[in-house]
């Protein structure tokens, strides 16, 4: 069984013990949070907006992959270079 979940705008489709890596959550380390499901997918079965949800347990809080910024406007001997790393949330999903 699957299930399709919105999370911070962005949506992941998750099985049971699947672990990924979501938008920064306020949720400390080790605690277990609720998430609504927005479909569930059971072989050939799919029900739109059914009334559970999931339950998935907080692992860690990382930072993503560097992104480098680089602003340059020639022949004006301006240019910037910029790193960003976005905070992310390690879950791992307990039960559908």
């Amino acid at each position: 069984m699957q299930a399709l979940i919105k999370i911070s705008d962005k949506q992941y489709l998750v099985k049971q013990g699947d672990t990924l890596f979501v938008p920064r959550q306020k949720s400390a380390v080790g605690e277990t949070m609720a998430i609504k499901t927005m479909a569930q997918i059971d072989g050939e079965n799919t029900v739109l907006n059914p009334a559970g949800s999931i339950q998935a347990r907080i692992l860690g809080h990382v930072k993503d992959e560097k992104v480098i910024v680089f602003k340059k406007k020639r022949r004006k001997r301006y240019q910037s270079r910029n790193g960003h790393r976005q905070q992310m949330t390690q879950i791992e999903v307990l039960s559908l």
